[in-house]
């Protein structure tokens, strides 16, 4: 019989899990899946917890509730990845081998990585929002906070969900507007990147709007450490900014197994073809999602293009064929903006966001590059399509494959 062996139950794993069971001959597979909880997050949801928007409860279910009875799941951290003997060894001690492996080991904020980060302002006045935990104490913050200067910064690129800080600034705006204290709150926000996100044309226009909204942007600003004491974060160049309150967006890096198995970069990134999604090492291994060096977004909405691409491959390389290079970047985001409106992007590695009509040409019903009241409900209602549809491998009417259909050069 032989082996797949799945690392990592998040967004990714449990998608390619759900993919692969069926079309799979149980007569001639063994499909196990290894992860180190039993609780499934959503991670998305993180982002709308500091506003009371959703509870902790909203984001959680059990892992088990999204993987087929017959597949075999150990609950346990990864202890060594040996590609070379094609065997993953668990902490308990237990060896798996396998014939193929898919890497979905995902990212993980690292504040330690920041001198100073994670000293006496810890969690007191300096908080992330990309752990369950961040969230929740971020929140407890914000409910008596009477306002002062409130700064996020990007310690680095990549980061998971590239969109998020500035959906958290948006939706500070919007918090604190509610609360009747936005006129006692400055709102900073600080970025390595030459603009306000990634790609020109979107950094342009979200730029644009940070002005609108009444929040400074600095760019190319690299944090070298935090003074807690001072409440001040300070630049490798010297250079200073004052806050009360810090949203950090910490180092994002791979999963230390990925260290400790010697097959990533600096980052413990793991080197994937960016077409293909097999390993550039080794054949029989292939990674997805926040695992990979690609450079496209880590988010879920391109795990989801990946997973179409990777059951396409995976398929044929069981076969004997090559894997076709058929994933090019593609990301979709919906950019919470606050006040019951939403932004919407489409992009990948080669063409920008641009203007237009999203999925249906000159229909919609979302816009892209553009703030509506349509783009918030797609971004609401992409947690019941997450739970419903996504994780469970359904094919949904989007293509893994950007479309130009309906965009508009600018």
């Amino acid at each position: 019989m032989k082996k797949l062996l799945i690392l990592g139950g998040g967004t990714a794993g449990t998608m390619m899990v759900n993919k692969l069971y069926p079309v799979l001959d149980k007569r001639d597979w063994q499909i196990t899946l290894v992860d180190q909880s039993e609780t499934h997050y959503y991670q998305p949801g993180f982002l709308f917890i500091p506003f009371g928007i959703y509870t902790p409860q909203d984001v959680v279910k059990p892992r088990r509730d999204f993987i087929p009875s017959g597949v075999e799941v150990y609950i346990s951290p990864i202890e060594m990845i040996t590609p070379e003997k094609n065997q993953v060894k668990l902490t308990s001690g237990k060896v798996l081998g396998y014939d193929y492996l898919i890497i979905a080991t995902g990212c993980n904020i690292h504040p330690e990585e920041t001198e100073g980060l994670q000293e006496d302002g810890w969690r007191q006045n300096i908080f992330d929002f990309y752990t369950p935990d961040g969230a929740v104490s971020l929140a407890n913050f914000l409910k008596y906070w009477k306002g002062g200067r409130m700064v996020l910064n990007i310690v680095e690129m990549p980061i998971k969900c590239p969109v998020a800080p500035l959906e958290f600034v948006f939706l500070a705006d919007w918090w604190f507007t509610e609360q009747g204290i936005r006129d006692k709150v400055e709102i900073e926000y600080v970025t390595p990147l030459p603009g306000a996100f990634t790609k020109p044309i979107a950094a342009k226009f979200l730029g644009q709007f940070l002005e609108k909204k009444g929040i400074k942007l600095t760019t190319e600003f690299s944090v070298g450490r935090v003074d807690s004491s001072a409440n001040k974060i300070i630049s490798w160049d010297e250079r200073e900014i004052s806050y009360d309150l810090l949203v950090t967006i910490p180092t994002n890096m791979g999963s230390d197994v990925i260290a400790r198995s010697d097959m990533g970069d600096d980052l413990n990134f793991i080197p994937t073809d960016p077409n293909t999604l097999r390993s550039k090492h080794y054949e029989n291994v292939f990674v997805i999602g926040d695992a990979t060096d690609l450079p496209s977004s880590k988010a879920g909405s391109v795990a989801h293009f990946e997973a179409e691409v990777l059951q396409e491959n995976f398929l044929r390389v069981i076969d004997g064929r090559e894997p076709l290079p058929k994933f090019d970047g593609h990301a979709n985001c919906f950019i919470e903006s606050g006040f019951g409106k939403g932004i919407l992007i489409d992009f990948n590695y080669d063409v920008e966001p641009l203007p237009g009509k999203f999925p249906l040409p000159g229909i919609g019903p979302f816009s892209l590059l553009q703030e509506t009241q349509m783009n918030h409900w797609g971004k609401m209602m992409f947690r019941w399509m997450y739970w419903n549809l996504l994780l469970k491998g359904s094919e949904l009417p989007i293509e893994a494959q950007m479309n130009m259909a309906g965009k508009m050069g600018v």
